[in-house]
């Protein structure tokens, strides 16, 4: 079967929720696999642009949805009842030791830790300097050794092992103290068991192809930062077709791709889902779409100007005092109907952050993650 990359942006466009939104912010993540939420307001912006009616304090108040390590070791946001698959598929995969072999830690060490920072916040939510007296009190002052390069000094040892902790299903993050974030445990929140490692990355697998595909397994293993020697057993029984003269896996069943396509105009925050899950980079921000709005690749570094699913520029919002102030930088023309849909996207993002909004169009002068 011979897909048309029309159809497949139509149909991503579509399970993303931007084309007809969600209903509540729990099926938008999940239809995202987790939305990307190191800049908290990105994620939150990610998840309300999705969701009829919804503004960035719904996303904060949704109880329904947790912020904990997710793909790729950075903070998500993720719905609580799927952390069962997300800690059973994370936790398996290999370990990739990202600090030089005199401080990284050993495993025995990693579970010490992970005993440790589950047993501490089982029934507090604790700063990061509470938990680190806490884990130092269960480990050994082996764990308080300042280690890891950060900011104007150094992290503690033990902190090599948060995303692992979170992975495991100890960890997650809990309410703001002040301008303090805290960490707490998710059992607190809901009790689980982490899903059988097999069935999990079947499962998530399963769900990136339908939100995302078809693909593969590079793309995927890129996705969720492994290798594709790890991830190719997963893709032996999936159907197969073919998009721009390459072979993709698409998940059991779901092999309708109708011959429709995707309209409208859409801003995507930094890191938004649908620019860092979706592939072929190349198809999806053509010509001079991929110098400007990728970092030799790497997706996520700017918000996204969507024009009928494909990247077509760049933004930048900055607020300052009730007005929100948005440029929007296009690298094709926009026709009457294109801008006032462009319009009414602006519109949108002032009532999802709270601000009376103004749109210029122009170059977009600050750089990446201003």
């Amino acid at each position: 079967m011979e897909i048309t990359w029309e159809a497949v942006v139509a149909r991503r466009m579509r399970r993303h929720g931007l084309m007809e939104p969600f209903g509540t912010p729990v099926d938008a993540v999940r239809a995202m696999c987790g939305a990307h939420a190191q800049i908290a307001t990105a994620g939150e912006l990610s998840v309300a642009i999705r969701v009829a009616g919804a503004t960035r304090r719904t996303i904060q108040e949704d109880e329904e949805l947790v912020k904990t390590f997710g793909p790729r070791g950075t903070v998500h946001l993720l719905p609580l009842d799927d952390l069962p698959m997300w800690t059973g598929a994370l936790s398996a995969l290999p370990s990739v030791g990202s600090q030089p072999d005199p401080i990284r830690m050993s495993p025995d060490e990693i579970d010490q830790v992970i005993v440790a920072i589950g047993d501490a916040l089982a029934h507090d939510d604790l700063t990061v300097d509470e938990l680190t007296e806490e884990v130092v009190r269960r480990t050994g002052a082996w764990a308080r050794e300042p280690t890891i390069p950060a900011f104007q000094g150094a992290w503690a040892r033990w902190r090599q092992a948060t995303s692992v902790a979170a992975n495991a299903g100890v960890l997650c993050h809990g309410p703001m103290r002040g301008r303090l974030m805290t960490y707490a445990n998710p059992h607190r929140l809901r009790p689980f068991e982490p899903m059988p490692a097999e069935k999990a990355l079947t499962e998530l697998l399963h769900r990136y192809l339908y939100f995302y595909g078809p693909a593969t397994p590079q793309q995927f293993a890129r996705w969720l930062k492994t290798t594709p020697t790890f991830v190719k057993p997963y893709f032996d029984d999936l159907p197969r077709a073919e998009l721009a003269d390459h072979t993709v896996w698409y998940a059991p069943g779901d092999g309708d791709f109708p011959d429709d396509r995707a309209e409208g105009v859409r801003l995507l925050p930094y890191f938004d889902a649908y620019g860092v899950g979706s592939y072929p980079r190349e198809l999806l921000f053509p010509g001079k779409a991929f110098t400007r709005a990728t970092a030799r690749g790497q997706a996520g570094n700017y918000p996204l100007l969507l024009v009928d699913g494909i990247v077509a520029g760049v933004w930048h919002q900055k607020k300052s005092g009730r007005t929100l102030h948005v440029t929007v930088e296009a690298l094709t023309p926009l026709n009457r109907r294109r801008r006032k849909l462009l319009d009414a996207e602006v519109d949108r993002l002032g009532a999802i952050l709270g601000g009376a909004p103004s749109l210029t169009l122009g170059d977009v002068t600050v750089g990446a993650h201003a």
